[in-house]
């Protein structure tokens, strides 16, 4: 029998346990994947934490994990598109990404609707480590702010999964790059990827920083930290400017008080990745692209480690301690 890492309550990453798993037949309509390379993303410890999501409690026990590469074994009845032998690799089911998760396992059985094949060119870490941080970002850059050639945008977490695909995706678009990271390191790394400017926020005010810096304001602002830097950054954009929250490393955004953002009539979004790619057609259009601007190089996919499987607990306590930079895997 496979194993996977499944919870029976909420908490620490201590609550995570190796177990065995039954794994029926594929049904109709689905396909047995052998994983080769796990994602690891901050929702991943949201539903592991409990108390993020706002709709209907998780049923217990469940195995965590959105997204994975491997291989195709199995397929269920009336299933054409895919047949054994093939990489695939999946982002997310039909719902929200604290419903039907499952990607921390060694096998599975998947929606063949939700598979996309990986090209010959892009490793299955690689894939593995890019769709749901490559989708993020493009969504936000498709959907919700494209910067122009000459924009100033700030990228919090400027080395983190999402933040580096952001950041090199805004440069390769032209726009002037303001990152805010945790140390040296990260700053290294950031202005490797396209980063122009990369601020140690643990060790100067960012806002102050970034005035100095861009002092008409920064275009937008891509935040996937929350709580600390999401309201104190309207200071940084210039008028008719955006404010665009996608996570909450450091906790919820606060309440907002709609008049403060009149003094320079700013718009404020959080998007949500399942809205994206919930369609199918969007999604692997979007896949498409991704795929195609790693090929040109005008993307590449950072991962800073790999855990096996079964230590699944210490890569979550990595990932919360806001160490790490880029993506990290799991390896069944």
């Amino acid at each position: 029998m496979p194993h996977a890492i499944r919870i029976h309550a909420n908490g620490t990453p201590d609550v995570m346990r190796w177990e065995e798993v039954h794994l029926p037949a594929p049904g109709p309509g689905e396909a047995r994947i052998r994983h080769t390379a796990i994602g690891i993303n901050y929702s991943d410890v949201n539903v592991r934490r409990g108390g993020f999501y706002l709709a209907r409690p998780p049923q217990f026990p469940l195995v965590l994990g959105n997204e994975a590469a491997g291989v195709v074994t199995d397929v269920g009845h009336g299933v054409s598109t895919v047949k054994p032998g093939e990489r695939v690799v999946y982002a997310g089911m039909r719902g929200e990404f604290y419903e039907d998760t499952g990607a921390y396992a060694e096998e599975r059985n998947v929606p063949v609707e939700r598979l996309i094949p990986v090209p010959p060119g892009v490793t299955d870490q690689q894939a593995a480590a890019m769709m749901v941080k490559g989708f993020t970002a493009s969504l936000i850059i498709n959907r919700i702010f494209m910067p122009k050639a000459g924009d100033p945008v700030l990228i919090h977490a400027a080395a983190s999964g999402v933040g580096l695909l952001l950041t090199q995706w805004s440069a390769h678009l032209g726009a002037s790059v303001i990152g805010t990271v945790g140390s040296p390191e990260k700053a290294r790394v950031a202005e490797k990827h396209g980063c122009k400017h990369a601020i140690l926020y643990r060790e100067t005010d960012f806002v102050a920083a970034v005035k100095a810096i861009a002092p008409q304001g920064v275009a937008a602002v891509y935040d996937g930290v929350g709580k600390d830097t999401f309201i104190p950054s309207f200071a940084c954009i210039r008028p008719f400017g955006k404010a665009i929250n996608y996570g909450n490393a450091s906790g919820h955004v606060p309440p907002i008080e709609l008049l403060h953002l009149a003094p320079k009539s700013l718009s404020v979004c959080r998007p949500g990745l399942s809205s994206y790619i919930r369609d199918v057609e969007t999604m692997r259009t979007a896949a498409a692209e991704m795929f195609e601007l790693v090929s040109k190089g005008a993307l590449q996919i950072e991962i800073s480690r790999t855990f096996p499987l079964r230590d699944a607990a210490a890569a979550h306590r990595e990932i919360e301690a806001r160490t790490n930079v880029g993506s990290m895997l799991l390896i069944p």
